[in-house]
């Protein structure tokens, strides 16, 4: 049976793009990779970007120079987890209370590892997570 390598690409559908890349580069403080009117793409380290679109934008087949992409696209809140090591938590935790965003929840895990969850301006959940919250990580 072939094999999978890991996930390359999440996506997150977003009401007002400028404002998500704002809330993400400031906050997150990842740098775009590639964008245009219907995404904005960021590398998230280990092989994974984070895409960005904006919601309704992709309902279309989007053709490009080397093929097309089918169309797509997302509702509600969604959530997601971003890995980080152990002795980065209390630094994050800061760091969102300087920007004013609120933790809303905190779990530690079985395994040792300690996850913090806030959300971003669209009301996605997004998740900081220290290594024990899995059997992988």
């Amino acid at each position: 049976m072939p094999r999978l390598d890991g996930v390359l690409e999440t996506a997150l559908y977003v009401d007002d793009l400028p404002r998500a890349r704002r809330f993400y580069e400031a906050v997150l403080q990842l740098k775009p990779i590639f964008s245009d009117h219907r995404l904005c793409a960021y590398d998230v380290g280990a092989r994974t970007v984070l895409l960005l679109f904006r919601r309704g934008g992709s309902t279309e087949t989007a053709v490009l120079p080397g093929g097309t992409i089918p169309p797509h696209d997302g509702s509600g809140p969604a959530h997601m987890a971003f890995a980080i090591s152990a002795d980065e938590l209390k630094p994050w935790e800061e760091h969102l209370s300087r920007h004013g965003i609120d933790v809303e929840g905190r779990t530690t895990w079985p395994k040792g590892g300690t996850s913090i969850y806030f959300r971003d301006p669209d009301g996605h959940l997004l998740e900081l997570a220290t290594p024990g919250l899995w059997p992988t990580y």
